[in-house]
């Protein structure tokens, strides 16, 4: 069997990594399979591409399609004209795509057109916010997709009612956790940890990049200088992302607790995440991270497509308004952090139950 296997954004990045580990490590046992890393290009900030590749130990790719930045639409075009000469260039037996970026979605539509079987790993999750451009990703890619991997019960209920055969659905847990186990013991603090003295517990960690709560650039800063009054003497350190740093500019923030940092490559961020005291974010990703660190998460948004992070794990909706934020995060330093869990097959071995089952396509 070969494989082309498709990396877009640092999401995806490290959902990969272990599926390559799986698929190598099939390759030593005698199995008859084999991969080719395509590199879209999505995203070519260093910090958000090639650190991950390095640090992950994720080979090379072999062909990186270069595509950069542009509208939802250039992007989307420009994916599918490269992926398309890479593909009769290099015809595979099935195409795998992971996560919700462009990339997913317009590799998969190129495939299919081919006449090439389609994979999706973390299939049928769903925000229900059809504003959101993953939720369109998702949708399309699902809707052609012919091998369904997904993280939930609640994923495979979704992609059911959507009528995706029942057969081709598989419950198999969360690669990006197999990813966190298998780096758990290589994690490392920044070079800026002592610089700013941080310390295990005295810091919050804060992302934001969703257009909801980054593009309008008042707003931004009146979010930002809410949330670092909110947290009294807690530092807050904020890696933040090119496209919240351009909205900024050159404004004077005014910010007494919050630290601007640049985009922290894997193992800083895992390191920086396991000794917080606590996540704001408005990224999906990050809230799966923080329930098996078991570090409470904020996630400034108004639905999520992985609602087990608030079931079972340590995530806590409070959508976008610093008014709602401050009264969450109030109880929360009243009450302590409420009881949590690590949700079913989360477990570290999500990537091996996808190469078992592919081969068996």
């Amino acid at each position: 069997m070969k494989i082309t296997i498709i990396a877009g954004a640092r999401p995806n990045f490290i959902k990969i990594a272990p599926l390559i580990k799986a698929i190598e490590k099939k390759q030593t046992e005698g199995s008859k399979i084999s991969y080719r890393l395509v590199h879209t290009g999505q995203h070519y900030d260093k910090n958000l591409s090639d650190t991950f590749f390095e640090e992950l130990n994720i080979p090379q790719p072999d062909a990186n399609l270069e595509v950069k930045s542009g509208s939802q639409a250039e992007q989307t075009a420009a994916i599918m004209i490269a992926f398309e000469k890479e593909l009769i260039q290099n015809p595979c037996d099935l195409v795998l795509v992971v996560g919700d970026v462009n990339s997913t979605m317009a590799c998969a539509i190129v495939a299919k057109k081919s006449n090439v079987k389609v994979a999706h790993v973390e299939a049928g999750i769903r925000s229900g916010d059809m504003t959101m451009p993953e939720e369109i990703n998702r949708i399309v890619t699902d809707s052609i997709t012919d091998y369904f991997f997904t993280t939930s019960t609640t994923a495979t209920d979704n992609l059911i009612e959507y009528g995706a055969e029942v057969s081709n659905i598989h419950f198999v847990g969360n690669v990006m956790i197999d990813t966190l186990y298998q780096n758990l013991n290589r994690i490392l603090a920044p070079t800026f940890w002592d610089n700013f003295g941080l310390a295990k517990g005295n810091y919050i960690i804060l992302t934001l990049h969703r257009p909801a709560n980054v593009d309008e650039e008042k707003s931004l800063i009146a979010l930002l200088q809410g949330i670092d009054k909110m947290v009294g003497d807690q530092k807050i350190v904020f890696p933040i992302h090119p496209r919240t740093k351009a909205i900024l500019g050159e404004n004077k923030l005014d910010l007494k607790n919050t630290i601007l940092v640049e985009p922290q490559g894997y193992l800083n961020f895992m390191f920086l995440i396991k000794n917080s005291f606590a996540v704001i974010t408005d990224s999906g990703g990050i809230s799966e991270e923080t329930t098996v660190l078991n570090i409470p998460c904020f996630t400034m948004r108004n639905n999520t497509e992985r609602p087990e992070t608030q079931t079972i794990g340590t995530n806590t909706l409070v959508g976008t308004s610093i008014e709602n934020l401050e009264k969450v995060y109030a109880e929360f330093l009243l009450n302590g952090p409420r009881k949590a869990g690590i949700p079913e097959l989360w477990d570290g071995c999500a990537s091996e139950r996808i190469i078992e089952i592919l081969l068996k396509k």
